[in-house]
């Protein structure tokens, strides 16, 4: 079976990994160009087109589908399958009907919640206990495939949103390398996904970082995992502007945004309900720090 990968980011090359490893023909890798990285901003390969060369696979890197010789480079591979993982693009109906048995993706989240760019930070965000991959069809509407197959696991209380995802990709590696071997042994049925449970993962920026001391504890928690590693929570301290890392959530009680202690491991503040403790932070300009150490050496008035 003639396998096109089509995958940017660590995820993707997760995956690429895998299906490699377990003898799959991988004909041709697509992942997006090469874009400028660093303090030098110096051109760079994604992961996916790095673990390619190393196989000594043809990538192919367009800007997009629009012109159809892009589209005719594709067909010329003659795809079975595309397998999609993280790419960073909508595929045109053109593109998805070249593979004679379809394009499956694998979506960080169990479809039909958290359509979209930022599935597993949002599940983290809200609070969810459980999350998973999704094996599924592509289709012209964006994570709207039927679905082939779901692979669900815990989130932990006090796991953030990028090492949710280091767990994530190893799950959805299993599931390709999984669902392709279905497709070597004969069809593979999907499932419409159910459209009234339907919720949306939209991008996220650095415009949700600020940290609102008015929700609960809980509430604030969960934000600073979510953002964690990109775009990072953010707080306001005696005028200077701080990443927060790390958080626990504490006993204590006081007005919301009200700094209610330093203790050996950490800042207590004070919630909507209930209190966090920052234990890791960042101030601007500066390098993540223990809170207890970085406040040894900038006391706070009053502590």
């Amino acid at each position: 079976m003639r396998v096109v990968f089509m995958g940017t980011p660590e995820i993707s090359a997760t995956c690429l990994k895998k299906i490699l490893a377990d003898g799959f023909q991988v004909v041709g890798v697509y992942t997006q160009p090469d874009r400028p990285k660093g303090r030098g901003m110096k051109l760079t390969a994604s992961p996916v087109k790095q673990v390619a060369l190393e196989h000594a696979i043809p990538v192919f890197q367009p800007e997009s589908f629009r012109q159809e010789e892009t589209v005719e480079e594709l067909r010329a591979l003659k795809p079975d399958i595309c397998a999609v993982v993280a790419y960073g693009r909508i595929l045109p109906q053109k593109v998805l009907d070249v593979p004679t048995r379809g394009c499956i993706n694998i979506h960080a989240s169990v479809l039909p919640r958290y359509r979209g760019s930022a599935p597993y930070q949002w599940a983290v965000l809200d609070g969810q206990e459980e999350t998973g991959v999704t094996a599924m069809y592509l289709c012209r509407e964006m994570d709207a495939g039927d679905i082939i197959d779901i692979s669900r696991t815990p989130i932990d209380e006090n796991e953030t949103a990028g090492q949710l995802l280091d767990r994530l990709a190893v799950l959805g590696a299993d599931l390709l390398s999984a669902t392709l071997k279905r497709f070597e042994a004969g069809t593979v049925p999907g499932v419409p996904q159910n459209e009234a449970e339907v919720s949306y993962a939209p991008m996220l920026d650095k415009s949700v970082c600020p940290i609102d001391w008015t929700k609960t504890a809980r509430q604030v928690h969960n934000h600073v995992r979510g953002l964690h590693p990109w775009p990072v929570a953010t707080m306001e301290l005696g005028g200077t502007l701080f990443k927060v890392h790390q958080t626990r959530v504490v006993e204590g009680s006081g007005t919301p945004g009200q700094i209610l202690g330093l203790t050996k491991t950490g800042l207590r503040i004070a919630c909507g309900q209930g209190a966090v403790e920052i234990r890791v932070l960042q101030a601007q300009g500066g390098k993540p720090m223990a809170a207890p150490d970085y406040f040894r050496g900038h006391p706070l008035e009053g502590l």
